[in-house]
């Protein structure tokens, strides 16, 4: 159905054995469980078919068709304070992953048509959705490629104030709007190295939890620090999320120690797919220069992590098995475990 609105642990008892394929024709290292991506190159990474051993009768009852599995890819990408050049660069890693891996499903980092420059910079890129060229560019490619496009986040005005919208548009594959998130939680921090970023100074924050449904899966929105809000996904699982997006643009000081540890929580937690693509590499904003961590990540419910990139701008690629999401929850329901906590 096409949308609405709206480290492998041996002793977990549930293995992911993972199978990666470069389309390059570069054969993975036998060791290795998941791929990494380095500077442009693309690897599609898919589970392997268990099929049982067992024989079966001709008594023996129909098994229920296979649920199919839904490929996706995330786009890593090194975005500016250019917006033409970030559309271009977005077009066209979107034209490869389409062209190479065949996905179902791509999904942009954060900010991805604008990052960097001053206050002022960025309030001249926004743009009113459905009007402006990030928008338009991205619905175009989803009608013209037939995919489902998760536009990572872009810069949206807000009508009468001089702040703005971080927000997700989804496209779906007749290039309709069938999502929109405004990201809740404001980046106001000073990071370890002493640069302070102040998202509220040129942000507003939304207020929705937003999910919408893809090929019978549904997909929960979040952008990057509502990471490390636990009550944000456990509002996607209630409202049915089985996949979670986090498009990001995570620094290198809290990245290289928090972006994997917390991904794979989150997904643990939720025990949904957790894709998150991510910004990589040096960004000018008007008074110096700034670095965002990169190594997108696809984590399963059991928080394998399937898909990883590295540095640099680039594509990895993964398969959805709703089968596997079933089985994680089966096998430690934690939401009818729930317990309510008095305040």
């Amino acid at each position: 159905m096409m949308g609405r609105r709206g480290s492998t642990e041996p002793r977990s008892g549930i293995t992911s054995s993972i199978r990666a394929v470069s389309v390059r024709g570069e054969p993975p290292e036998e060791s290795q469980t998941a791929p990494i991506l380095s500077g442009a190159r693309i690897f599609s990474i898919e589970a392997p078919r268990h099929v049982s051993k067992t024989a079966v009768s001709k008594t023996a009852p129909v098994a229920s068709p296979r649920k199919p599995s839904v490929k996706v890819s995330l786009v890593q990408m090194n975005s500016v304070n250019d917006k033409p050049a970030n559309i271009a660069a977005a077009t066209a890693l979107i034209e490869r992953a389409v062209k190479d891996e065949r996905p179902d499903w791509i999904a942009l980092p954060e900010v991805f048509d604008f990052i960097g420059g001053s206050r002022a910079d960025k309030i001249a890129a926004a743009e009113v959705l459905g009007e402006g060229p990030a928008y338009r560019a991205m619905r175009d490619l989803a009608a013209r490629h037939q995919i489902v496009l998760h536009a990572g986040s872009l810069l949206e005005k807000v009508e009468g104030q001089d702040r703005l919208y971080n927000t997700t548009v989804v496209f779906g594959r007749q290039g309709q709007e069938i999502a929109r998130y405004r990201k809740i939680h404001m980046f106001d921090i000073t990071a370890p190295d002493g640069a302070s970023y102040r998202e509220s100074a040129s942000f507003k924050p939304g207020e929705s939890v937003v999910t919408y449904e893809v090929d019978g899966l549904v997909f929960g929105c979040a952008i990057c620090y509502d990471l490390r809000f636990p009550a944000l996904f456990e509002a996607l699982v209630a409202k049915g999320a089985q996949v979670i997006v986090l498009p990001a643009a995570f620094t290198l000081q809290t990245g290289k120690d928090h972006w994997e540890v917390l991904c794979r929580a989150r997904a643990i937690e939720t025990q949904t797919y957790f894709l998150a693509p991510g910004q990589t590499g040096p960004h000018q904003t008007a008074t110096d220069t700034r670095h965002s961590y990169g190594h997108s990540l696809i984590v399963d419910p059991w928080g394998h992590v399937i898909g990883r990139a590295s540095d640099g701008p680039g594509i990895v690629s993964a398969r959805i098995e709703p089968e596997r999401i079933a089985k994680v929850r089966q096998q430690i329901p934690v939401v009818s475990h729930k317990v309510a906590l008095p305040a």
